[in-house]
Formats: structure tokens, C-alpha cells, sequence
């Protein structure tokens, strides 16, 4: 099969020829249609977020149909499925044993421990593939499963917030301004000063504002989730709060966060991350997607241009989300 392969953190992907994978017991194997390129993959590429695996084939928004499964597998040959980010929990651990597997001890993750997407085959545990709602069609639905899914786990940490600024308006925050708008919020849409492509964008899907990251909004937020990985971003959205509101960092990387005066966190402000997601969050919400129904607005590169939808993404050049196609 072929697949975008990465040797060394900061060396592109280099196209390989490698033989097709075999699903171990409790695994399925699947041929993909599509996979969805995330800001993640931006970072695992750049050395941002390690693993001791080498090589690594990237890609955790997976689209795939059935070819096979491994010893103790259900699944049927031909079903759609979809694999995200957590490949694989101890089930075991404290974290597992108290409903969070989000933060499993020992956790794996795809694309980065596990094999992913960026291939024409992949194999997946069966345990964390998930039926895909139908009317969707696969480049679409490829960026529900990491986009979506941490984006809507991050909007729940929200709360009853009904102000809601979203701070950096790509794959995540153009799928959950949707939700958020479904729900009756009030959303504001933050971006590069100078974005004006990035801002035009959030207006036509219905937020009240756009503008300036590190400017005041036109209100007091009850919430604000940081979805780009610019740690001066936090001060500037904690500066956006009213009383008692949160920020949510909804990145698994992030540069540094600058010192900020207490008086700008004080009357019971928080700040808070997201780490990760678990089964439960990939059922509810991708339930709910059709029913809100959240549309995808995605561009697409050929599997073998995976270091160009990269730096699309590095460069915030994508409206919506990357897509790969085998």
C-alpha cells in the first residue's frame, strides 16, 4: 500500500511503499476513503508532540470501510466506520475505572502510537471505530471525528455560557460555531487581525462577530475557547471575560502562555484544557451532528500532497478543514 510516512520529527513525509497491514485479535482492517488533516498532525510532523514510535504514519480522522476483521471482531466487510483520535485504553487505570479514558495512564493514540490515515489501508482497534451518520458523505464527514468531537467536548466545559468567543476560526471552530449557534448562543469569532478571508467566513456561518484575537469583543463573554495554539491568546480571552466566565484550551499544544496581572483572572475566572476525548463524546456527538445539521466546509489534497495541506494548515490558508484522499 502507499502511505505518507514520517522518520524524523521536523523531515517532511516521504511517500513509501509498505506491505499492507494484518488486524491483530480485536482489530479490523480497513481500506481508506478518506482522512482528515489536523493541526495535530502539524505538530507531531514539527516535533511539537512526540512519540517513540518510528516511523510514524500520521492521520486520526479516519474514514474507512471494512476489508476484514482480526480474531473476535463483529464488524461486518463493507461497513463505513470512522477512527479518531484514542486508539486504545488500559481500561484499567483510575482514569478508566472513573469514566475519564480521555486521560488513560497508558492511552495510544492514532496517528501517533497506532497507525493512521495517511495510508490506503489501516488497521484500528474495533472497541474505538464508530458507526458514521448517514447523509454525510466522507470527505465531510472526515473532520467530525477530531475537529468535531474535541471541539464539542470543549464546548460543553462552556457550560450554560450563552457569549461564546471562539479564538481561532479553522476546522474545529467552524464546525462547533454551528452547534453552538444550533443551541441559541451568541457566538463571536476571533482571528488574525489582518484574516479577513478567516472572518468573512465566520460571519456567513452566522457568529455576531469577527475581529481582532487580541482586541476587545463587542460584549462581555461568558466563555471563550482558544482553539489556535498561541498561548497569547489566553490572556487576551481571559481579558474578554465577564465575571465568573472560563476560557477553554482546546489544543493539545500550545505555545507558551504569557504572564498576565491577577486582577485579570480574579472575580472567579477560569482557565481550563481539554485533553484528549472519550467513546462516549464520539457516540453523543456524532448524534448529534446531523440533527443540528453541522456542514463541513473542507478542501482536499491527494494523498501523496500531505506535506502541502500541512502547510496550508501551519499558514491558517484552509477555510474549514484539510481532507486526504487515498
Amino acid at each position: 500500500m502507499r502511505a505518507m510516512v514520517l522518520d524524523e520529527p521536523g523531515r517532511p513525509l516521504r511517500l513509501a511503499e509498505l506491505p499492507d497491514p494484518e488486524p491483530a485479535p480485536g482489530q479490523l482492517l480497513l481500506r481508506v476513503l478518506a482522512c482528515g488533516v489536523c493541526r495535530t498532525d502539524v505538530h507531531i510532523r514539527d516535533g511539537e508532540v512526540t512519540t517513540d514510535v518510528r516511523p510514524i504514519v500520521p492521520g486520526h480522522q479516519i474514514v474507512g470501510v471494512v476489508e476484514r476483521g482480526g480474531p473476535g471482531t463483529s464488524t461486518p466487510p463493507g461497513t463505513r466506520i470512522g477512527v479518531p483520535w484514542l486508539g486504545w485504553t488500559d481500561g484499567t487505570c483510575r482514569f478508566c475505572a472513573s469514566g475519564r479514558e480521555n486521560l488513560c495512564e497508558a492511552a495510544r493514540f492514532t496517528g501517533l502510537d497506532l497507525p493512521g490515515g495517511f495510508a490506503e489501508r489501516t488497521v484500528a482497534d474495533e472497541r474505538f471505530c464508530f458507526a458514521l451518520p448517514e447523509g454525510y458523505g466522507d470527505l465531510d464527514v472526515a473532520p467530525l471525528l477530531c475537529a468535531g468531537l474535541i471541539g464539542h467536548r470543549a464546548l460543553r466545559m462552556t457550560g450554560d455560557a450563552r457569549r461564546l468567543g471562539l479564538y481561532g476560526f479553522g476546522a474545529a471552530a467552524h464546525v462547533i460555531a454551528q452547534v453552538a449557534l444550533h443551541q441559541g448562543r451568541t457566538v463571536h469569532a476571533f482571528t488574525r487581525r489582518d484574516d479577513a478571508a478567516a472572518q468573512a467566513f465566520a460571519l456567513e456561518l452566522g457568529c455576531a462577530s469577527a475581529g481582532d484575537a487580541l482586541a476587545p469583543g463587542p460584549e462581555p463573554l461568558d466563555a471563550a475557547i482558544v482553539f489556535a495554539p498561541a498561548g497569547e491568546l489566553v490572556p487576551a480571552a481571559l481579558r474578554a471575560l465577564d465575571r465568573g466566565g472560563v476560557v477553554v484550551c482546546a489544543g493539545i499544544h500550545m505555545s507558551d502562555i504569557p504572564s498576565f496581572p491577577y486582577a485579570d483572572l480574579w472575580e472567579e475566572r477560569q482557565i481550563r484544557s481539554v485533553a484528549n476525548l472519550t467513546r462516549e463524546d464520539a457516540r453523543d456527538f456524532l448524534a448529534l451532528a446531523p440533527r443540528v445539521p453541522v456542514r463541513t466546509t473542507v478542501t482536499t489534497f491527494p494523498l501523496e500532497r500531505a506535506e502541502d495541506a500541512l502547510a496550508a494548515i501551519r499558514a491558517g490558508a484552509i477555510e474549514g478543514a484539510a481532507v486526504l484522499v487515498p
